[in-house]
């Protein structure tokens, strides 16, 4: 199947997916904890009448079971040697369901190892794990892929270059989206459709997460800024606990009342995930049969994104600063720092470009004496950890932007591509196969243009290549070419007429080194901020600036609010205010340096994630005379308890929890054996047993739970995954436990946590039992018994210690 055809078949009217398999096969008698596809394998039967029922039920795509079916998740059970032949076999089963009458779609979903800096697995090493699966459904003749239930936008890129390597089959994306509108890893809705289409993704959508009136607004936003369909495949309603089991109580006539919303929220793909049988899919297709789709929208502005969030550049939009300071030109700090391959500076510029009101970061590390492509990427990788600002990659060497785009898990701006041959021969192909954006340098082989003509002629000449690509014209950004007046009286002028001509002529937006109109001159400062003005009223979008620059910055603001722009009084008058408190931050800072009570660089390591710094940190603070126990109470349980706040708060999300857990960690070990209580004072913390129930394989979100727990002096005892109720029960009893913690992100296995509640009831142990998970609840808790249930990590500290009354 051909992008084209699938866009065909979804253009008049909406195209009917599949529902649940997992579910559904657990009532067809699989049971929880076993391997799915080594199961379905030895029970073709019971999915080829599911399949079937599908099919009949009006499904024209349906799911293959290989959901599973890699390297990592198949090694759980032993058979990752059989990964061949057990993809192979699963969609021959699904397409003899299918008979014809519906395409088959290759399944893959997350491996449950995070990628770094997060965890240890390395890009390649990924994108090799879905390469493998990828091709053996290729081989096998699958239609087109689905990358399904994903939480990492970072994981789902990887798997779309995967597929995007081996094949032009379309492949739909679709991901899974927390109560907050929010995956796990921090993408919102918008950021996701942005970077997914952008990398490849012929369908982005969601499915799992929630019911199907929870999907409307979530889909909405989606569709607003996709140039792609949309796909919503949510499940039948939250799950409750009957009779001891999990089930998901909408039923098909009120699940199929929700399919015209969705549909005219911008649904062009529609199906069932959790809980939703044949009957669903039945009533669903015959409510959305002969309702239009709604078509897909090409005109959008141009995008930039991190993984947690996205930037619109408008050429009639507000001013966007890219800043400057990551670069190592004239810099001689930042040189040596990366030839020691320390980017603890880098992060730092990054977070106080961020702080000083930067949109976008420009990233560039080419000095002499290092591997540039190595310290490119691990900047990315320090910077994405940091901060949540969009990248800008800049670069002589074509190679090292290309290791950045495919490392970046997000949608980047490639500064610059011109008309030298090297450069677009090599870097337009990139921008196209990474969905990045690009800034249009008006140069060529020639050198600078001599007249306005020659740079239109330039700026036209690269947007044919760029089209002639399939690279759209939101995908660029048209430099201004700005030279030095001191050596040409016109340069400005110049400069000002390729700006208007763009905005006016192209409708595209542009950007600028505004520094570069004043070189050589004396007071540099007032020939800038005089021209930045004069700029932004010819049409300048963006500027490659310091962002600390309040003169050059404050006028950019102040020239958007007297142009009228939307939304320009609130920036500005934002913008003063936040300059104000940043002086008052400065002088209270300064003086708490003057006096005893200094910030303390380990507060500060912990509250930032700086796991690489926090050691050098909590040395310099006992070199200066406080003590273990003071480093531990005065800073780091602090800055984990604010932490966990700001986590609360929607303002730090799971990458950042991890970081700033991790470097507690680490500092917590340094310090243990240095640590000496007096008895009197002494008081050990309670044991806890900690474990991901049995038939579950998930594990991160304990670990971190964990993690926290220890970071606030609980005696943990981590059973790891996939663990029975008699071994977590023996766990509890043989190290005196005060709480069990149980753990589960799949609703098939939910309910051995009550397993683990009648146990413990049933032996009378004195012990407390909570729970967490992505499918878990509050009302689920008390419906097994449970003593509590905690939402995140840092809520489990809470509870733990509001259960022991600590």
């Amino acid at each position: 199947m051909t992008r084209e055809e699938l866009y065909s078949k979804c253009s008049s009217k909406p195209i009917i997916l599949d529902g649940a398999t997992g579910s559904n096969l657990q009532r067809m008698g699989m049971p929880v904890g076993v391997c799915p596809e080594l199961w379905i394998l030895e029970h073709r039967d019971a999915l080829i009448r599911l399949q079937t029922a599908f099919v009949e039920a009006g499904t024209e795509i349906l799911y293959a079971p290989t959901f599973s079916g890699n390297r990592i998740k198949l090694a759980e059970y032993g058979v990752e040697k059989d990964l061949a032949r057990i993809n192979r076999e699963l969609i021959a089963y699904s397409k003899e369901a299918a008979g014809g009458r519906a395409l088959v779609a290759g399944d893959l979903t997350m491996t449950g190892q995070a990628l770094r800096p997060m965890g240890s697995m390395e890009l390649e090493d990924l994108i090799d794990i879905y390469k493998e699966q990828a091709s053996c459904q290729l081989e096998a003749g699958v239609d087109l892929f689905v990358v399904e239930t994903m939480m990492s936008l970072a994981e789902t890129r990887a798997a779309i270059i995967a597929i995007r390597e081996i094949c032009d089959l379309p492949v739909i994306a679709s991901m899974t989206f927390q109560e907050d509108g929010r995956t796990l890893y921090g993408t919102d809705p918008v950021t996701a459709v942005v970077v997914l289409q952008s990398i490849g993704a012929d369908v982005v959508g969601l499915n799992c997460s929630t019911g199907p009136k929870e999907m409307i607004p979530v889909i909405q936003k989606m569709k607003e800024y996709a140039n792609v369909p949309i796909l919503a495949k949510p499940n039948a309603g939250l799950p409750v606990l009957e009779d001891g089991k999990t089930v998901y109580p909408m039923g098909p006539e009120e699940f199929a009342g929700f399919g015209p919303a969705l549909v005219d929220a911008g649904a062009n793909l529609i199906g069932g995930c959790c809980g939703t049988r044949p009957e669903h899919i039945e009533l669903l297709c015959s409510m959305v049969s002969g309702l239009p789709a709604k078509p897909v929208n090409n005109l959008h502005p141009t995008m930039l994104a991190s993984e947690r969030m996205s930037r619109e550049i408008r050429p009639d939009g507000p001013f966007i600063i890219i800043g400057e300071k990551i670069n190592p030109t004239g810099k001689k700090d930042l040189q040596e720092a990366l030839r020691n391959q320390d980017y603890e500076i880098v992060e730092e510029m990054a977070l106080s470009q961020e702080e000083n009101g930067a949109h976008i970061l420009d990233v560039n590390v080419g000095t002499n004496g290092i591997d540039e492509k190595e310290a490119m990427c691990r900047a990315i990788e320090k910077i994405s950890e940091a901060c949540p600002l969009p990248l800008s990659i800049d670069s002589s060497s074509v190679e090292v932007i290309e290791a950045a785009l495919r490392s970046y898990p997000g949608r980047a701006l490639v500064n610059s591509v011109s008309l030298e041959k090297k450069k677009i021969r090599g870097l337009l192909p990139l921008v196209k196969k990474y969905g990045a954006a690009f800034v249009l340098l008006p140069l060529s082989d020639k050198g600078l243009p001599e007249s306005l003509e020659e740079k239109i002629d330039i700026i036209l000449e690269i947007l044919d290549q760029a089209q002639a690509l399939g690279i759209s014209r939101d995908s660029v950004i048209a430099d201004g070419l700005v030279t030095t007046v001191g050596a040409n009286k016109r340069a400005a002028l110049e400069a000002l007429e390729t700006i208007r001509y763009c905005k006016e002529e192209l409708g595209i937006p542009t950007t600028a080194g505004l520094s570069n109109i004043s070189f050589g001159l004396p007071a540099r400062q007032y020939v800038n901020a005089a021209f930045v003005s004069m700029a932004i009223s010819a049409g300048l979008t963006s500027a490659i600036a310091n962002p600390a620059n309040e003169l050059l910055t404050g006028l950019a603001f102040a020239s958007d609010l007297l142009m009228g722009k939307a939304g320009a009084d609130e920036v500005f008058i934002g913008r003063m205010a936040e300059r104000k408190e940043e002086k008052v931050r400065e002088e209270k800072k300064e003086r708490g340096k003057q006096g005893t009570g200094s910030p303390s660089a380990v507060y500060d390591a912990v509250l930032k994630g700086k796991k690489d710094q926090i050691l050098r940190s909590v040395d310099k603070e006992l070199a200066g005379g406080a003590s273990p126990d003071m480093i531990l109470n005065l800073f780091l349980i602090p800055a984990i308890n604010r932490v966990g706040e700001l986590f609360e708060e929607g303002k730090y999300f799971l990458p950042q929890l991890i970081a700033s857990a991790t470097a507690m960690e680490t500092a917590v070990h340094y310090l243990e054996p240095m640590i000496r209580i007096s008895q009197e004072n002494a008081r050990k913390m309670p044991a806890i047993v900690i474990a991901t129930v049995e038939g579950d394989i998930h594990d991160i979100g304990k670990n971190l739970v964990a993690m926290m727990l220890r970071n606030h002096g609980f005696e943990v005892h981590d059973l790891g995954k996939d663990v029975p109720a008699s071994k977590i029960i023996g766990a509890a009893r043989e190290y005196n436990a005060k709480i069990i913690v149980l753990s589960a992100l799949m609703t098939t296995t939910m309910m051995r946590m009550k397993d683990t509640v009648k146990l413990r009831d049933k032996e009378k142990l004195d012990v407390k039992i909570m729970i967490g998970g992505a499918v878990t609840t509050e009302s689920f808790a008390r419906e097994i018994g449970a003593d509590g249930y905690s939402g995140d990590a840092a809520d489990a500290v809470r509870l733990a210690k509001e259960l022991l009354e600590l």
